[in-house]
């Protein structure tokens, strides 16, 4: 497989090997002194020091301290190792966690105040006013589509709501996607953000928000998804599987600047109160709030079913997403996964409150959110 290069708006080297160009644009950019942002668990794996082989002659430190939900004193420790490194440029490396918090490193160290005050809706909500660290990123994952995001999601470390810090300037200027960095993910990892990613088309898809261009986006984006996760799960060494998975997740995170739906609030809800996966939590949720949304959009569902290659329009729709969980191998309801039923009620007031469902196709109450996660019990 060749590197193909292309921009829509970011700028995107995709395919096996792309990682061994970082180096050389660094260089030619005028780069020589990388933060390289990751997670805990990837610093340990040898895909990490593969990876660092290829970045031999710049300055690099790295910076780990990224795990599970990422929170905002992950971003500003993030800012103090930055500062401390003179770095003069960012590597986003791992899943849509340490890509989260890697773009917003940049603005931590760049910019006065708690990162927590350039949240969107923050009551004094502070300007990205100044010019940003150069950013390249990696993903690991093929989930998050955060690579080629323009926003990061990160939790308040004592409430563990998850804020939005959006801005054009967190755009990535440059995205290595190289689905070889993949191969390594274990099955269940593969399962959940494949699922994210379907998710990220499927919901785009459904919003009611006019935008044509990403309505064609997501279709595709779910149309790959549906036909390379359950071979990407099964044959871990496939790379045509893993880059179909790949470009699924982008496109799904190019798609929802539409905006997503129901599922993704009660996700956030799952990972405020239970600290549950992004992915699993979507997957956990996602064949209910579907199977609920569909009766108010059928040709939508009818449309999903046809580029998913699914017989029997969009009813069927909904059993072949339960197929399809468990043929990745994610099975049990939310109260198998450690969700437990006085969980509900908070549970339901995050969720009502959470913007995604304000696009969702048919309106949602807190109690249709109780309603929701009870039935995904």
């Amino acid at each position: 497989m060749s590197v193909t290069a292309f921009s829509f708006p970011t700028n995107i080297q995709f395919g096996a090997g792309a990682r061994r160009l970082v180096a050389a644009h660094l260089r030619e950019a005028g780069y020589q002194r990388p933060l390289l942002v990751t997670d805990k668990a990837l610093a340990t794996l040898p895909v990490l020091d593969e990876f660092k082989t290829h970045l031999e002659d710049l300055d690099v430190a790295v910076f780990s301290g990224v795990f599970g939900n990422p929170t905002t004193s992950q971003v500003m420790a993030g800012a103090v190792a930055f500062i401390g490194h003179r770095a003069d440029c960012i590597i986003g490396f791992g899943g849509g966690a340490a890509l989260d918090v890697a773009k917003l490193v940049g603005v931590a160290a760049t910019h006065t105040g708690d990162i927590i005050e350039y949240v969107w809706d923050h009551p004094q909500s502070r300007a990205i006013e100044h010019s940003l660290p150069y950013l390249v990123a990696l993903p690991t994952t093929a989930g998050t589509g955060s690579e080629v995001g323009r926003a990061s999601v990160i939790s308040e470390d004592d409430s563990h709501l998850k804020r939005v810090v959006f801005h054009p300037k967190l755009l990535a200027k440059c995205v290595f996607a190289d689905p070889e960095l993949t191969l390594s993910l274990p099955p269940h990892i593969t399962a959940a953000t494949g699922i994210d990613a379907l998710t990220h088309n499927i919901e785009s898809y459904l919003s009611p928000a006019y935008h044509p261009l990403c309505d064609g986006i997501a279709l595709e984006g779910a149309r790959i998804a549906a036909r390379a996760l359950v071979t990407a799960v099964i044959e871990p060494d496939n790379l045509q599987a893993r880059s179909d998975m790949m470009m699924a997740s982008m496109l799904g995170a190019i798609a929802f600047q539409k905006d997503l739906g129901a599922v993704h609030a009660c996700a956030h809800a799952l990972g405020a109160v239970c600290d549950l996966h992004h992915g699993l939590a979507n997957a956990l949720m996602i064949d209910t709030v579907l199977a609920w949304n569909q009766p108010v959009v059928p040709a939508k569902f009818d449309e999903l079913a046809h580029v998913c290659g699914v017989a029997g329009g969009g009813e069927a729709f909904i059993d072949w997403l339960r197929q399809l969980k468990t043929d990745v191998g994610i099975v049990g309801g939310l109260a198998a996964h450690g969700v437990k039923h006085e969980q509900i009620a908070q549970l339901a007031a995050i969720a009502s409150k959470d913007l995604c469902h304000q696009t969702n196709p048919r309106a949602c109450t807190e109690t249709d959110f109780e309603r929701l996660f009870t039935a995904a019990m």
